[in-house]
């Protein structure tokens, strides 16, 4: 596919998981489904770590991710997650557009 034939941008999804109850995979799973409903490309930390691991071995695997995409979302409580953090620090190093995941939802919905 030509570079130019994306519309939507590809999104992360960015936020708390250690400490929370299920590391709260509710929130990015509904999040994700809300975000897709609109049309975005939506990468998942939630559904690329299922098996879990390490924090290194998932923040591995989420930052190799983070490289595919254009924009990161963030989930309320992202600032008090010492790898929400550095995935939002990476991405406004790269120059990447950094979002509340929230706004984007209501955005859409107007």
């Amino acid at each position: 596919m030509p570079s130019g034939a994306f519309c939507s941008k590809r999104i992360y999804l960015s936020g708390p998981m250690t400490g929370l109850p299920g590391l709260n995979f509710a929130a990015f799973h509904a999040m994700t489904t809300n975000l897709r409903a609109g049309g975005h490309t939506v990468t998942n930390p939630a559904e690329l770590n299922t098996d879990g691991g390490t924090w290194s071995d998932c923040m591995r695997r989420d930052i190799a991710a983070l490289m595919d995409c254009d924009t990161v979302a963030t989930l309320p409580g992202w600032e008090h997650s010492k790898g929400a953090r550095l995935e939002v620090l990476i991405a406004e190093r790269l120059g990447m557009t950094v979002v509340n995941a929230h706004d984007l939802v209501t955005r859409e919905a107007v």
